[in-house]
């Protein structure tokens, strides 16, 4: 059989590729001989991803919180991989920054509209009984989500709201000790630190800290700063910034407001959330005041931030 112009073609074209590298094409093509054809279940690892649920308790409905849980975390490393193409890009343009936002909005957008498996996917009384099998552990320590809040805004804006001025001028290191989430983390009798902020800060610290210092001129604010001083039209790119602020620091955590709201909340008394996490303060962005791009938005919008949202979830529940 004659080898066609385009098989010859490639042949060619490979063995260049080869001879480039020092090796010989032939050992790569009696190794292809050999090779079995690619299989989905193979390529995305199947098998081992459908292993990855173990459940604690013999409740049902504690399968749906862990799967939900790991493709929540699937979502934000696809989010940490566009996070980390802009902060490692060369000559980056507004349209590939603008490109990069969007598809992390379309990422949060998919997590935020699938939240009903949450809210209304479990049985409450399976929930209540099986999150007590799951202590100190919470989705409070979600890493990876806190590393998208630090490529996305200068490190300032994620400390507490009532310490921000002081620390304006302060290192990573001193405006970490004050960063918002801290809040969230803390008994409610005492005001201490919960064992799960302790195992958290534990873990992860080190990282968040030396990710702050790296991402100082390439954070999402910084980057959008350095396009506009060049000069280039940012419009679009600023839709898609202030979109992101509202799907991060809005949509998402009020999302898990509402569920907390339905399986946490119980008059006269306050359910503790998985961890002991003080949701009440924590989550509500009025409160905690989770703004990555204060210019972008006018005074009456800062000033209501996230407040028609509360409201109509909670005229709903």
């Amino acid at each position: 059989m004659s080898i066609s112009p385009e098989i010859e073609k490639r042949l060619t074209l490979l063995q260049e590729k080869y001879n480039a590298m020092g090796q010989d094409m032939t050992s790569y093509l009696d190794g292809l001989l050999h090779a079995d054809f690619l299989t989905y279940w193979d390529y995305i690892h199947l098998d081992t991803l459908l292993s990855l649920q173990s459940p604690k308790t013999p409740f049902p409905d504690e399968e749906i919180f862990i799967m939900y849980h790991q493709i929540t975390e699937l979502y934000f490393k696809l989010s940490l991989h566009e996070c980390k193409q802009l902060a490692e890009a060369e000559n980056l343009t507004t349209d590939f920054f603008t490109a990069r936002v969007k598809r992390i909005n379309r990422y949060f957008e998919a997590l935020t509209n699938s939240f009903e498996i949450m809210v209304d996917g479990m049985e409450k009384e399976q929930f209540l009984q099986f999150r007590m099998s799951l202590l100190p552990a919470s989705g409070f320590q979600s890493g990876q989500y806190r590393m998208i809040e630090i490529y996305a805004t200068d490190f300032i804006n994620l400390v507490a709201p009532d310490h921000r001025e002081a620390l304006s001028a302060a290192t990573v290191e001193e405006q970490f000790e004050q960063i918002y989430w801290k809040y969230g983390a803390t008994e409610l009798s005492t005001g201490k630190k919960t064992l799960t902020l302790n195992q958290f800060e534990k873990k992860y610290a080190k990282t968040f800290i030396e990710l702050g210092k790296s991402v100082a001129n390439t954070n999402f604010n910084s980057l959008l700063q350095q396009l506009k001083y060049k000069g280039e039209s940012t419009i679009a790119l600023e839709e898609q910034l202030r979109q992101l602020d509202v799907n991060v620091n809005i949509n998402w955590p009020l999302s898990h407001y509402k569920s907390a709201v339905r399986y946490l909340h119980r008059e006269p008394e306050e359910i503790k959330a998985t961890g002991g996490t003080n949701w009440q303060k924590y989550l509500p962005p009025r409160f905690q005041r989770r703004i990555f791009y204060p210019a972008l938005w006018r005074v009456d919008e800062l000033e209501n931030w996230g407040k028609a949202w509360v409201d109509k979830v909670v005229n709903e529940l």
